[in-house]
């Protein structure tokens, strides 16, 4: 009778063994996805900001028509080989019809020669739509020591 006491405790304890927190195979549960955040951990950088410096010479302004707008090409002339990211930026202006551009590009990483005006020319275009050219009168690029201007 006392064996079949001890079977009958020892079978009853085996049911809450497999639940039990002493059973090493209960340590850890099944795994179940987080979300993890794409955040830097310092957190998103604010404004960025425009080292590019505005190209020494503006050599030639052109407004092309194009079907739905016009592109306006400006070509400059930097003060040494090298210039990149080279880009017309828009510029506040306090007259509504007229549309400002500054004409910047970024300076070589090294030092680089002077050498002709042709390997230091430099373009850069933007597009503008019939609708935003509709208030326009004279469009303006202006470089470090001059600006060009066109206008109908």
């Amino acid at each position: 009778m006392l064996a079949a006491l001890a079977a009958v405790l020892l079978l009853g304890a085996c049911g809450s063994a497999g639940e039990s927190r002493l059973n090493p195979l209960n340590w850890f549960d099944g795994s179940r996805a987080e979300p993890v955040s794409l955040e830097p951990e310092g957190g998103w950088q604010g404004e960025t900001v425009d080292n590019r410096a505005l190209v020494a010479e503006v050599t030639a302004l052109a407004v092309e028509r194009m079907p739905g707008g016009a592109i306006i090409r400006a070509t400059g002339l930097t003060p040494s080989q090298g210039w990149w990211d080279v880009e017309l930026v828009e510029d506040e202006t306090t007259e509504p019809e007229v549309l400002a551009y500054r004409l910047v590009a970024a300076p070589p990483r090294a030092s680089t020669e002077v050498s002709t005006a042709a390997s230091r020319r430099v373009t850069a275009a933007v597009f503008v739509s019939n609708r935003d050219l509709a208030r326009v009168r004279r469009i303006v690029v202006r470089g470090q020591s001059n600006q060009r201007v066109a206008g109908r």
